[in-house]
């Protein structure tokens, strides 16, 4: 408990680094109004939303999806429904913003300053690195500018979204009610008539694998492949070098960097008060005073044995070293006013009561050039290599473009080596190494690079990584022969009349069933809910929790792609277990989250009518090609 309270407030000390950043914060109305040059692919109020603004939306949404989703065809992204989809969404994020605006909601500097320096992305050693900070925003192609006013938007509409959701009420009979579905308890018994019954009675015509053959042959083509050449750029492939003055002057001119202030290690025994009556805790304190005090020596034993705390318990109570202000107050200030080896009397804090033993002190001290020499080192190296990278980036880019006919007058320019890749197809794996990138196959496999075997472009396939590739040997597309795929392709016929025979035999005995013959051999009984559905294949879940319960037993069938028809008996319908108070809690919580989702969609669909939204359908088609 309070171990966790101390690490916490050594990141709330970190914040402070954050003071001498030279932050120039915008307010909303410059981060609405800017948005670069030239027709806008939406206009929202008086507001536009510039191509620029979409296609930044675009490329990291695509990049979301890579990255939850791993191989993804390419084509996806051009589907309009995507495309739509991102513009939608820039769209309502602009009528929320207008409206936050319109109520004067404010996200204060301050809140901001915390939330970026609580990123830990952003943090070294446990503490904000300006340094970072900025190589990593660089690494994306952002100032702190434009990252803090993305940060301050976020946070506007996190607070109005917030204020909606609040006003929605979840009524406590509809919650309950829908508790009591989820919970509700079926037992179900099932048939499932499966292909392999039916694949005896089907027969083929002579000519159907042919005719489907002539009619879906994009479906049995080999994918046109390629073998490329590449070369990768890369930041951390550059040679930096860093003389021993550049780094004394460094280490001169930051020397308030490398001030250790006074430090302090203590040990404490902790009586919690928190759900425990108050006098008896401070009676229970005051006793473990008398011990320690008749016997100093035995504190770690005595902390082992009554302390609250199960962060330091287990070392008798140590809490290693810290520095002031990274524990809170009252104990901060007991702490800082001993003596090496005293024992304070009883500290009360929000925690409890403690008794706490100084068992050491580092006195504050400037950290000598030797000890932080690497540090210094890493971080101008890295600085360095950024300035360079930059510089090289565009005359690579220059260079493959230029001399289009081969990479290797780029690899000599900048000491890279050529690398052979296997085959490749359109579709991005990651087992291809740097040729896994989408954006770099698309050129790779554009008519010009296959007709003419030219360079691709130079494309960033990693923050600071660049890399450019062209082919060397080209497989088109090739229809597979009848005859390799004639078995595959009856194979997937008959199934397909299989299914059909166990569909309608199904349906036939559901017809049975319903009319109250019931001559089946059922399954042995399932119990289900809601909650726990998972003993009943997907496609059933619907079906099983949409029966008749007014009757029973009742009856459905499910068709089910691959597998056949499942048919479905319900015998009793039971109320479920009543639930624990917390999981009760935690199930009413995800309900108010999504009627406060609800509540949002509405309110947007209001703002939609109220402010006047017009698309761009020339420049939008413009900025998707």
């Amino acid at each position: 408990m309070f171990d966790a309270v101390r690490n916490n407030k050594r990141i709330v000390q970190g914040f402070l680094v954050l003071i001498m950043l030279p932050f120039a914060f915008f307010g909303l109305d410059s981060y609405f109004n800017g948005g670069g040059a030239g027709a806008g692919v939406a206009k929202v109020g008086d507001v536009q939303i510039s191509q620029q603004e979409y296609q930044q939306a675009l490329r990291e949404q695509q990049d979301r999806v890579r990255s939850q989703v791993g191989q993804v065809d390419p084509k996806m992204f051009e589907n309009p429904a995507f495309r739509k989809a991102i513009l939608d969404d820039l769209i309502n994020r602009r009528l929320l913003l207008i409206e936050a605006g319109k109520r004067r909601l404010y996200v204060s500097d301050e809140a901001v300053r915390n939330a970026i320096a609580s990123i830990e992305a952003f943090h070294e050693n446990g503490k904000f690195s300006t340094q970072r900070y900025e190589a990593l925003l660089r690494g994306q192609g952002m100032s702190p500018q434009g990252f803090e006013a993305q940060v301050r938007q976020d946070m506007t509409l996190q607070r109005l979204a917030g204020s909606i959701g609040q006003s929605g009420v979840l009524s406590t009979t509809v919650g309950e009610r829908v508790l009591a579905l989820q919970t509700e308890q079926r037992d179900v018994q099932e048939i499932l008539l499966g292909l392999d019954a039916y694949l005896g009675k089907v027969k083929l015509a002579d000519d159907a694998a042919r005719k489907f053959y002539d009619e879906n042959g994009k479906r049995f083509e080999t994918p046109d492949q390629a073998r490329a050449e590449f070369v990768v750029l890369s930041q951390d492939g550059l040679e930096v070098k860093v003389s021993d003055e550049e780094i004394k002057a460094w280490y001169d001119g930051h020397k308030d960097r490398y001030q250790q202030p006074e430090e302090r290690r203590a040990s404490h025994v902790l009586i919690a008060t928190e759900g425990k009556d108050k006098a008896q805790a401070r009676a229970k304190a005051e006793q473990v005073l008398k011990d320690v005090q008749a016997t100093p020596a035995a504190f770690a034993e005595i902390a082992k044995k009554n302390s609250d705390d199960p962060g330091s318990a287990g070392q008798g109570g140590d809490l290693g070293f810290f520095g002031r202000g990274m524990m809170v107050k009252p104990f901060d200030d007991a702490v800082f006013a001993l003596k090496e080896g005293e024992t304070s009397g009883i500290v009360e804090s929000d925690f409890g009561f403690h008794i706490i033993r100084l068992t050491g002190v580092r006195a504050a001290r400037e950290k000598p050039l030797a000890e932080v020499r690497g540090e210094i080192e890493k971080e101008l190296k890295a600085s360095a290599a950024s300035r360079k990278f930059a510089e090289a980036a565009e005359a690579f880019s220059n260079a493959v473009y230029e001399q289009s006919d081969s990479l290797q007058p780029a690899a000599d320019q900048f000491k890279l080596k050529v690398q052979q890749s296997g085959w490749l197809g359109r579709q991005a794996d990651p087992a291809n190494g740097p040729l896994a990138n989408a954006k770099l196959l698309a050129a790779l496999f554009s008519d010009d690079a296959i007709k003419n075997k030219r360079n691709t472009e130079a494309v960033e396939i990693a923050p600071n990584t660049l890399a450019a590739a062209r082919i060397v040997e080209y497989k088109p597309a090739a229809l597979q022969p009848f005859d390799s795929v004639k078995a595959e392709i009856e194979t997937l016929l008959r199934n397909e009349e299989a299914f059909k025979l166990a569909v309608a035999d199904g349906q036939s005995r559901l017809a049975e069933l319903k009319k109250g013959e019931d001559k089946q051999a059922w399954g042995a009984a399932k119990r289900v809910s809601r909650m726990d559905a998972s003993r009943l294949p997907p496609p059933a879940v619907p079906a099983v929790f949409r029966m008749n319960t007014d009757k029973l037993p009742s009856y459905a069938g499910v068709e089910i792609r691959g597998t056949g028809y499942m048919l479905y008996r319900l015998n009793k319908v039971e109320a479920g277990e009543k639930l624990d108070d917390v999981r009760r809690q935690g199930l009413l919580g995800q309900l108010r989250s999504l009627a406060a989702q609800e509540d949002m969609q509405m309110y947007v669909s209001a703002l939609r009518s109220r402010y006047k939204v017009e698309i761009n359908e020339k420049a939008l088609n413009s900025s998707d090609r």
